[in-house]
């Protein structure tokens, strides 16, 4: 590959792609209308859980083996990963949603009480079975995408608000704004909140297992949790639900009574980038790379995506999610 290469937004993917190339000591420029990371972008309201093996309950294959590369990459960025791993949980009404997502997964242990005690004490008095991910982790989304970015302008690449003239080849990492080059991308919205719960003490996410709205909960320390999220087939992006919101905060009230004191710091929604099948593209216009499609895998997958754009621009390697000829020129 000769000549600079310019990348179109600085959410998860366009960073992640940028850190990649920019290791790999391309030149370089990032442009998005913002100036920082920030709940203008989807990427802002994610959990950031990487965890392979959960989303193996209903994410194809390629989600659970490429998303196992996620933790090591993200601690090679100097961000902090939290492995401590991932549990899952149901209600004992819903104990068979809890086989079902067994069957469906693999690397988890089961946990009686007193083994889901020892790892959770807080939860280990209301539920007598777990699922027990021990080799996933987490990260803080807000800090690692704000970590990037500061990286890559110590690196010397330049952030434009305003894309201008394109010399070379485009990397277009804009999420559902790409509707206007990709016809089958569409919106699944998500709706989530953060919490203040200081009685409540987690060391990992937590899945509590609904048929109908499944949430997790992520601590951030210090007594707050993100919890979420709904999935919604819509592209809206502005507008939380009562309906919605009352079901999650219903069902981290149904996780424990406690968070039925906790402080509501913040509502967010907005509209996940997806394609019909909800995995991810990279997909090749002319001197255009589209990388997309993230759904709700956007800090999982974007690592590996990253490495599949390096690994064709540098070397011409055709990434295994590549679909050039594919959809409306």
């Amino acid at each position: 590959m000769t000549g600079p290469v310019t990348i179109l937004g600085a959410g998860v993917a366009g960073l992640c792609v940028a850190s990649e190339l920019a290791a790999r000591g391309v030149d370089l420029r990032v442009v998005d209308p913002q100036p920082q990371p920030g709940p203008h972008a989807c990427s802002w309201w994610a959990g950031g859980m990487l965890a392979p093996f959960c989303e193996g309950e209903t994410a194809e294959e390629p989600v659970v083996r490429l998303g196992q590369e996620a933790a090591a990459w993200w601690a090679r960025q100097g961000v902090e990963v939290t492995r401590n791993g991932s549990v899952v949980i149901a209600l004992g009404r819903d104990r068979r949603e809890l086989d079902r997502f067994a069957r469906r997964t693999e690397g988890h242990a089961q946990l009686d009480r007193d083994g889901l005690s020892r790892i959770e004490p807080h939860l280990g008095d209301r539920f007598d079975r777990a699922l027990f991910f021990e080799s996933e982790a987490h990260i803080a989304p807000r800090a690692a995408l704000a970590h990037l970015r500061a990286s890559l302008e110590r690196a010397g690449v330049r952030f434009e608000r305003e894309q201008g003239s394109v010399a070379g080849t485009v990397i277009d990492c804009r999420g559902l704004a790409a509707q206007d080059a990709l016809r089958d991308l569409r919106g699944v919205k998500g709706e989530m909140a953060v919490l203040r719960a200081p009685d409540i003490d987690l060391q990992r996410p937590v899945r509590l297992l609904h048929p109908r709205y499944p949430l997790y909960l992520v601590p951030r320390g210090d007594g707050v949790f993100m919890l979420g999220a709904t999935q919604i087939e819509s592209g809206e992006r502005t507008r939380a639900t009562l309906r919605s919101v009352t079901e999650l905060f219903n069902a981290a009230y149904a996780l424990h009574p406690a968070f039925g004191e906790a402080e509501i710091l913040e509502i967010g929604v907005d509209a996940r980038p997806a394609f019909p099948d909800n995995l991810p593209r990279i997909r090749r216009r002319g001197d255009t790379i589209h990388v997309n499609g993230l759904f709700r895998h956007g800090f999982l997958l974007a690592p590996a995506l990253a490495r599949m754009v390096a690994d064709l621009l540098m070397q011409g390697t055709i990434p295994e999610v590549m679909d050039e000829d594919h959809g409306e020129r």
